[in-house]
């Protein structure tokens, strides 16, 4: 499985990809857009992915795919 995640982490938006950071000092709206386009990327590669997105006041919003058309 695949973990995209983006959260606020030192005053930036991250976009984070199985615990290491791989995009710093976005947009939250960027940084959500880039995970997703990763979490398809993934998906069409048949990979399961779990993307989690902070939203602005903490809160956690969790999506799953099963990768493999499932």
């Amino acid at each position: 499985m695949v973990q995209y995640a983006v959260t606020l982490k030192d005053g930036d938006w991250t976009v984070f990809c199985d615990g290491q950071a791989m995009e710093h000092g976005m947009s939250r709206s960027a940084a959500v857009q880039l995970a997703k386009d990763l979490a398809f990327e993934a998906e069409e590669r048949g990979d399961p992915v779990e993307l989690l997105i902070q939203g602005y006041y903490g809160d956690l919003s969790r999506k799953l795919s099963g990768g493999d058309g499932g």
